[in-house]
């Protein structure tokens, strides 16, 4: 049990690291470059997704940081609500952060590749520093999701250890 917790506690320690480095990454991210004798600045604001991105790795950091105040401070989940609550907030947060991040890789992927169609320029060709910067918050924030997804489940064993493999949805009976 309190290996099971102090595992918890790292894991979510490494997720707001990483959730708060992506958002850094992102959020900082600019360059200046001279096109056409003008000078044309990019940052993660002219990419919706990427700006969606940043608001969605700030709230799960800051909900990671809340969980971990409320085990820090013995705030024991000892009721099948408040675990059930968790259970339901880490996966919607996993879902969340998967589907942010997946839509700011396609967005980025347009930037990479460009459209003629939609007569979208291809950035990285000349802002190349922003378009790594870009990349290696996405594949951070990859690792966030795949660490969320093995938190996700540590809650769900936390979660459902309290029910009899007998009984169907009945507590097991204290000894």
């Amino acid at each position: 049990m309190v290996r099971l917790r102090e595992t918890e506690v790292i894991l979510r320690l490494c997720i707001v690291f990483l959730l708060l480095l992506t958002s850094v990454l992102i959020g900082l991210d600019s360059q200046t470059k001279e096109i056409a004798y003008m000078h044309k600045k990019v940052t993660f604001r002219y990419l919706f997704a990427l700006e969606v991105e940043l608001y969605i790795d700030v709230v799960v950091a800051a909900y990671n940081m809340v969980q971990l105040g409320f085990g820090w401070y013995g705030v024991a989940q000892k009721t099948s609500n408040s675990k059930w609550l968790s259970y339901i907030l880490d996966q919607t947060a996993v879902y969340v952060v998967f589907s942010g991040a997946s839509a700011a890789a396609q967005h980025s992927l347009l930037v990479v590749t460009g459209s003629r169609e939609l007569q979208w320029m291809k950035w990285c060709y000349k802002f190349t520093r922003f378009c790594f910067q870009i990349g290696s918050a996405i594949i951070l924030n990859y690792i966030a999701v795949v660490l969320m997804v093995i938190l996700s489940f540590l809650s769900a064993f936390n979660l459902f250890r309290l029910y009899s493999p007998k009984r169907y949805f009945q507590f097991k009976s204290s000894p």
